[in-house]
């Protein structure tokens, strides 16, 4: 089968800015999560290079969660200037690779990725795959045809979750994992979900009745059941609302064809040279070259710091 990878940009680089040392380029720029970016994308192309591939961003506009909720995420501290510069800084490595890139304002990356995600994923002998930091995109997985692959601990220990592997681990299937957030809710998004429901009763819940909609529509049938929870409708409802990823967002979707890279190596060596990038230079020319990892980036105080980088894979 052919392959299509969604890149949760945002998530990523988030990911490698937290993972690695607070590296520089040559102009003085930070470069830590661009690094670790581009180590993440020259061990995929090394490894299994995708026959497609898009790169979705968010955008720092209010998006359609934050009209409905405005604690949607508040409780999250305003993104470092330094890893700001990198995020627009990646759409050039991004770029460097051949990869297309997608934002569009009111969305988030998530939104994107299950936009383009449901575009393709009927598409012949075609696996959809996103790669990502997190697991709110579980929703979107179907059997072997669509799957997400996810970091376990740093950015180098990723899992792919199939439909079976989604089961295996959280005992429900993927397009529940909707169900179970608007039950107990994220912290990380700051969504509450219904009070009192912790993850056991929430997969008790989902067990029993399937869905949140299944299960207030008959509440009634259990009366201790409504006496707990029947008061929190509205509550179950928003937080749904807030965790159902959006598979119709207006964006411009080209034709699958438009998504194939469109440069060789030779653009992402450029980019690793003006970057200095000397470690992942030296891999992507020499794919058979020693990959111990190089000494810790020394305090920003200390000179000729540039080329301090440190393997992740």
């Amino acid at each position: 089968m052919k392959k299509l990878l969604l890149i949760d940009a945002n998530s990523i680089i988030h990911r490698s800015f937290h993972a690695l040392p607070p590296l520089t380029a040559p102009d003085g720029k930070p470069s830590g999560a661009i690094y670790g970016l581009g180590s993440i994308l020259l061990k995929l192309w090394r490894e299994e290079r995708p026959d497609y591939a898009a790169a979705l961003f968010d955008r720092p506009e209010p998006t359609f969660r934050d009209e409905k909720y405005a604690e949607y995420k508040a409780q999250r501290p305003p993104t470092a200037d330094e890893l700001v510069s990198q995020l627009i800084e990646a759409h050039k490595l991004f770029e460097a690779f051949g990869i297309k890139t997608f934002e569009k304002a009111g969305y988030e990356a998530d939104d994107l990725i299950a936009t383009l995600a449901e575009k393709f994923k009927g598409v012949p002998d075609l696996q959809v795959r996103i790669l990502t930091g997190d697991r709110d995109t579980l929703q979107m997985v179907e059997g072997d045809k669509l799957v997400v692959q996810t970091f376990n601990k740093g950015v180098s220990d990723t899992t792919i979750y199939n439909e079976a592997a989604v089961i295996k681990k959280y005992g429900i299937a993927p397009k529940q994992m909707v169900d179970y957030k608007a039950l107990v809710g994220d912290s990380s998004d700051n969504i509450k979900g219904v009070p009192g429901v912790g993850p056991k009763t929430a997969l008790e819940l989902i067990k029993r009745f399937g869905t949140v909609k299944e299960m207030y529509e008959r509440i009634d049938e259990d009366p201790k059941l409504k006496e707990r929870f029947g008061a929190f409708k509205k509550d179950a409802e928003l937080s749904e609302m807030l965790v159902t990823l959006e598979r119709h967002a207006p964006i411009e979707i080209p034709a699958i064809a438009a998504l194939a890279p469109t440069q060789g190596t030779d653009g992402a060596a450029a980019y690793f040279e003006k970057m200095g990038f000397a470690t992942l230079l030296k891999r992507l020319i020499m794919p058979g070259a020693d990959e111990k990892p190089e000494p810790k980036a020394r305090p920003k105080a200390a000179a000729k710091q540039h080329n301090a980088q440190t393997s992740l894979f």
